[in-house]
């Protein structure tokens, strides 16, 4: 009964992953009437060498390292409203995760026209300021265009995390909290000493997601900038796929698949280290 996902498993996971590994060492074209030839690591050598490749690193690293921490702890903020006993919160629950089962391309596709210089972000911001300030080019500024994009991303993923949040709150004995409340325990104490080490492993498991989503960034890339202004908002991914596909290098592309992938893996390694359970 397994044989299906373990059929579905090799032929899409399994043989891409080692034709990619095979093809980074050769100099395979996407279309080319002359056979692959084994390069050895020469392909590798050239991108340690390309500034573009570093530019993009840099990118998708700062876009880490925003994104992860304001999401992680914004949708975490959200869970503990969301699971108050209060009126309401199916409601609230259901308008934050609508956002979650929008398709990315059409959430981009939309903030794109908030973004753009006569948008609705703008218009607001011209309001509200009375026409002292007309907002910018959001998508064209080399200065703003990647925080741009970080906060519509925020934005739209935030519901899915909150909603793993919610599900490690529910599981926390209530008996804790009566405990600690007829022991005259602050809000925060409590947080501290029950709700937070309580939630050890589901930080592990939202960490490890929301990094691995951020360096996988994009799709909001691609159909919001291309990588611009001045490769502002070019991602080590979007490189990878331009330089498969438009450039049809198909061997150089494996060979920045394969090093993103070492890269991923080893930040993710040191995360599970990190958030470890100790004896």
């Amino acid at each position: 009964m397994a044989s299906p996902a373990v059929i579905l498993l090799i032929v899409f996971f399994l043989v891409p992953v080692l034709l990619a590994f095979g093809l980074a060492f050769t100099n395979a074209r996407l279309i080319s009437p002359r056979p692959p030839r084994f390069v050895g690591v020469d392909n590798f050598i050239t991108l340690f060498g390309d500034s573009l490749f570093w530019a993009s690193l840099r990118n998708t690293a700062y876009f880490a390292l925003i994104v992860v921490p304001v999401q992680a702890g914004l949708a975490l903020v959200l869970a503990l409203l969301a699971n108050a006993k209060v009126r309401g919160t199916n409601f609230f629950r259901t308008v934050y995760f609508a956002p979650v089962v929008t398709s990315m391309v059409v959430i981009s596709l939309l903030w794109r026209f908030i973004y753009q210089p006569d948008g609705l972000l703008n218009q607001i911001i011209s309001a509200v300021t009375f026409g002292q300030w007309h907002g910018t080019d959001w998508l064209n500024n080399p200065t703003t265009a990647m925080p741009a994009i970080m906060f519509m991303s925020i934005w739209q993923a935030v519901g899915f995390h909150m909603i793993i949040w919610l599900a490690g709150l529910q599981t926390i004995p209530r008996e804790l909290y009566e405990a600690a409340s007829l022991d005259g325990a602050s809000t925060w104490k409590t947080f501290t000493h029950i709700t937070w080490p309580s939630l050890r492993a589901t930080r592990t498991f939202i960490l490890i997601t929301i990094t691995i989503a951020a360096f996988s960034l994009f799709t909001q890339i691609s159909v919001m900038t291309q990588g611009g202004p001045l490769d502002r908002t070019t991602t080590v991914i979007f490189m990878a796929v331009r330089t498969g596909y438009e450039q049809q290098s198909t061997g150089y592309a494996a060979a920045i698949s394969l090093v993103f992938f070492v890269i991923v893996l080893a930040v993710s390694g040191v995360q599970r280290f990190l958030t470890r359970e100790k004896a």
